[in-house]
């Protein structure tokens, strides 16, 4: 549970330890029995939904600070983390809405317009994708809600995120045929047909059951194993799982799943 001491203190001297003006948002994505869902957060003195983002401390690397953000959020760590696209239109904020009293209602902190959070910043983008079954959400030192929404029944948000929100869903899509996106989402062994339908899911289109996986496989990202899954009369399908050390090197270095 966050303290107010520690809600005044990032307000009033979070500048010490943070970079003033470069933020990060990040656009968690999740997955789960072939729903695809996003991670938004509600800010104390902020009515709608956004990103969940943060700053950046000045002892650790900028893909440091975003898995850290992650981790935070959702309690995983080690999640696959991409960089897609750094905003910073002027005004993209809108502090000139800034409200000293609602945001002092809000943080029980006085803020003036001269305080750190409150000027032009520039935000860069990170997307990550987990098992959203396997999170637990915890709100920031800035937020009040932290919550799971479906991504084709997303409310307005607040900011730019929602065209943050496109730009990481459009490059993620474009990663999922250079990477083999899926470690963390399917259980140890998972059938072909588990795999497809994640990424039918990830990508909002059909895809070839009889090639995609196939693509996987030649490209020895899967290993076939000696079980099977019993799922009903006559149909029991063979048990895959991932090649690590392959995964890790396509990961790396890149494939072409097209």
């Amino acid at each position: 549970m966050v303290r107010q001491e520690q809600i005044e203190d990032f307000i009033l001297n979070g500048h010490k330890e943070y970079i003033p003006h470069v933020s990060l948002d990040c656009a968690i994505f999740g997955y789960h029995e072939q729903q695809l869902k996003l991670l938004l957060i509600k800010h104390k003195a902020i009515d709608g939904w956004c990103l969940p983002g943060g700053y950046i401390k000045r002892t650790e690397k900028l893909v440091e600070a975003a898995a850290r953000n992650v981790r935070e959020r959702t309690g995983i760590d080690n999640l696959f983390l991409q960089q897609f696209k750094t905003f910073g239109d002027p005004n993209r904020a809108r502090f000139e809405e800034f409200d000293e009293e609602r945001w002092y209602e809000a943080t029980g902190v006085r803020v003036t317009r001269d305080n750190w959070l409150i000027d032009q910043t520039i935000s860069i983008g990170f997307y990550s994708i987990t098992d959203f079954s396997r999170t637990t959400l915890q709100p920031d030192v800035m937020s009040v809600e932290c919550e799971w929404f479906d991504i084709d029944a997303l409310p307005p948000l607040e900011f730019d995120h929602d065209e943050m929100v496109q730009e990481a869903l459009h490059t993620m899509r474009i990663h999922l045929y250079h990477y083999p996106i899926g470690y963390n989402m399917l259980p140890e062994k998972f059938t072909l047909t588990e795999i497809h339908a994640l990424y039918e899911t990830l990508l909002g289109k059909k895809l070839d059951i009889s090639n995609f996986p196939k693509k996987l496989i030649a490209l020895g990202l899967l290993t076939k194993l000696d079980e099977k899954r019993s799922i009903g009369p006559h149909r029991s399908p063979h048990l895959y799982k991932f090649d690590k050390e392959r995964y890790d090197e396509a990961l790396k270095n890149g494939v072409v799943l097209s």
